[in-house]
């Protein structure tokens, strides 16, 4: 089945499904749980010579899927990978916990038969996705001051992939302070 478009579970109406226990399987309220599309958090070389920092915050609270997630880290990774090689240490913070329900849906000839049923019901897992809320940092680019450009348009390009509004921060990192 296609991956409806973000619009329909972007907004944080509800509390989170998130409880999956390994320990105990039949007390769960998630039977069977999506997996996960990210598979990095952080990236680039952790060096100490960094000396300016960009993060990407929300500008509402909204929900992202993994899927949403991931590809914005592939984008900012691939395009710093060659435009500033090893010169820069990329870290996604929010991880996606809650699992996404929806209800299948049949289209096309027939379907009015096939779709019949309780009209707001529960669903089956199908995704996961993080909560992000107002102000919270979805991605940390450290880098040196003379890539300025090329981390901004960097984070510019993730964001372009999630949905809703972000802004841009950047300030600068302290000599000697870990980074």
């Amino acid at each position: 089945m296609k991956l409806r478009p973000a619009r329909a579970v972007r907004s944080i109406l509800s509390q989170s499904w998130a409880r999956y226990s390994v320990k105990k399987p039949r007390k769960n309220y998630v039977k069977s749980l999506p997996h996960t599309s990210l598979t990095l958090f952080n990236m680039g070389p952790n060096k100490q010579n960094y000396d300016l920092m960009l993060t990407l915050k929300s500008d509402q609270h909204i929900q992202l899927r993994s899927n949403s997630l991931e590809a914005a880290r592939l984008v900012a990774n691939k395009y710093l990978e060659r435009e500033i090689v090893n010169n820069y240490r990329l870290s996604l913070l929010p991880y996606p916990h809650n699992v996404i329900r929806e209800k299948k849906r049949a289209t096309g000839a027939g379907a009015d038969r096939l779709s019949q049923g309780m009209s707001l019901s529960f669903g089956s897992p199908s995704s996961v996705a993080a909560r992000v809320k107002q102000g919270q940092t979805i991605f940390i680019l450290r880098t040196v001051s003379s890539a300025k450009d090329v981390a901004r348009d960097a984070l510019r390009r993730a964001a372009s992939k999630l949905s809703g509004t972000y802004t841009i921060k950047m300030s600068a990192i302290p000599k000697g302070s870990a980074t």
